[in-house]
C-alpha cells in the first residue's frame, strides 16, 4: 500500500513490540522498518540501468519472507549494539530488537498482497506475485483511523494501559475494515460472474479490483478469445450489475516473442496488456489491470508506459500519471461512486 500506510502499521508494530520498554522511540524505529522493503525503488535504480528492469525489481525480494528474516537479524543486531549503551543498558533484548524488525518488515509485504499491484512473497524461490485484489493501494478508510490511533497513544506514557487501548483500537479498526473488504471481494465478483452471463460473455478469465480511495467504486476486466472487455460498477448503483461493458482490442504491436522486456512486463501484468505504436521507436504499454481514464478509448490505460527501442531490447520513459488535474480526477470519481 501507499508509504504512510506502511509507516502507521510499521509504527504499530514498533509499539506493540517495544512500547512499553523505550515509549514513542518504538513508534519511530518500527516506522523505520515499516519503510525499509519500499527502499527497493531507490535499490533498483542503483542496480540497474534499464528502468524496465528497475520497475519489476519492486516488490519482489526486498518484499519477500526471506527477506524480513535476513534483514530482522542484521538490523535488530546492529540496533541491540546501538541502543544498549550508558542508561539505555540492559534496557532491552536483542531478542526483542530483532522481533520489532521483523513484525515491522514482515507485515508490510503481507499488506501489500492485498493490494492489486502483485507482491512476490516467495522471492527468490518462486516469482509468483501474490496480489487479492481486495483493497486499493491507497485507502483512506483504512489510513485515517489506524493513524490517528497512533498519534493519540503518543501523549499517554509508555506503561499506560490507556496506550495499549489506544493500539488495539487502531489494529482492531484497520483490521476490521480488511475484512470487510475481503468480504466485499467475494461480493463484487459474484456481480461480476452474473453481469457476464446476462451479457452472453464467454470468458476465459477475469479481474476485479477497488477503485482508487475507495471500496465502493469497482472495475472489472474480462479476458475471451479474441479480446478484453471491461465495465465498472458501485454499491450504489440502482442495478447490482456491471453494465456497459467496453470492448478493448488485444493490441500487440510489440510482442513477448520479438523482445523479453514485453514478456517481462506481461507477466508483470498478469497478460492484461494491450502495446500500441505511438510514432516510430515510440510505444505506449498500457496495464490493463488497472481501469480506463476514458472508457470510450482503449489506449488511455491509468497505468501505461512509454517504451522505446534501445541497444537490442525496450526501456521506457519515467512514469507520468495521464492526468492534468486531480482536483477534476477526484470529482468524477466521487460522482461515479455515487452511482447510477
Amino acid at each position: 500500500m501507499d508509504s504512510l500506510t506502511q509507516i502507521v502499521l510499521g509504527a504499530a508494530c514498533g509499539e506493540a513490540v517495544l512500547g512499553k520498554k523505550i515509549g514513542n522511540k518504538a513508534l519511530l524505529f518500527g516506522a523505520i522498518g515499516g519503510t525499509i522493503p519500499d527502499l527497493d525503488v531507490l535499490v533498483g535504480g542503483w542496480l540497474y540501468g534499464n528502468e524496465i528492469d528497475a520497475m519489476l525489481f519492486h516488490r519482489g525480494f526486498m518484499h519477500s519472507i526471506l527477506f524480513s528474516v535476513i534483514a530482522a537479524l542484521l538490523l535488530g543486531w546492529l540496533f541491540f549494539k546501538l541502543y544498549n549503551t550508558g542508561k539505555r543498558l540492559d534496557s532491552t533484548t536483542q531478542k526483542d530488537w530483532i522481533s520489532l524488525f521483523f513484525w515491522s518488515l514482515f507485515t508490510h509485504p503481507i499488506l501489500d498482497c492485498f493490494t492489486p499491484y502483485g507482491t512476490q512473497l516467495f522471492a527468490p524461490f518462486s516469482n509468483y506475485r501474490v496480489a487479492l485484489n481486495n483493497i486499493a493501494v491507497a485507502d483512506p478508510a483504512y489510513t485515517f483511523p489506524f493513524l490517528i490511533s497512533m498519534i493519540v497513544l503518543m501523549f499517554f506514557k509508555r506503561t499506560s494501559n490507556r496506550r495499549t487501548l489506544w493500539l488495539k483500537l487502531g489494529i482492531g479498526i484497520s483490521s476490521v475494515y480488511m475484512f470487510f473488504t475481503l468480504g466485499n471481494k467475494l461480493y463484487i465478483d459474484s456481480v461480476f460472474r452474473k453481469s457476464l452471463k446476462d451479457s452472453n460473455i464467454s470468458e476465459l478469465r477475469f479481474s476485479t479490483q477497488p477503485a482508487i480511495f475507495n471500496n465502493v467504486l469497482w472495475y472489472g476486466i474480462v479476458e475471451t478469445e479474441a479480446s478484453y472487455f471491461v465495465s465498472d460498477y458501485s454499491l450504489l448503483d440502482t442495478k447490482n450489475r456491471f453494465l456497459n461493458f467496453r470492448k478493448v482490442p488485444k493490441q500487440r504491436d510489440l510482442k513477448p516473442s520479438q523482445f523479453k522486456d514485453i514478456k517481462d512486463l506481461a507477466w508483470f501484468s498478469n497478460q492484461y496488456y494491450s502495446v500500441y505504436k505511438i510514432k516510430e521507436n515510440e510505444y505506449q504499454y498500457n496495464d490493463l489491470r488497472y481501469p480506463l481514464l476514458d472508457i470510450e478509448n482503449p489506449n488511455t490505460s491509468v497505468f501505461s508506459l512509454l517504451l522505446y527501442k534501445e541497444n537490442n531490447r525496450l526501456n521506457m520513459k519515467p512514469f507520468e500519471p495521464k492526468f492534468d488535474s486531480l482536483a477534476d480526477i477526484m470529482a468524477s470519481l466521487w460522482e461515479r461512486i455515487k452511482g447510477i
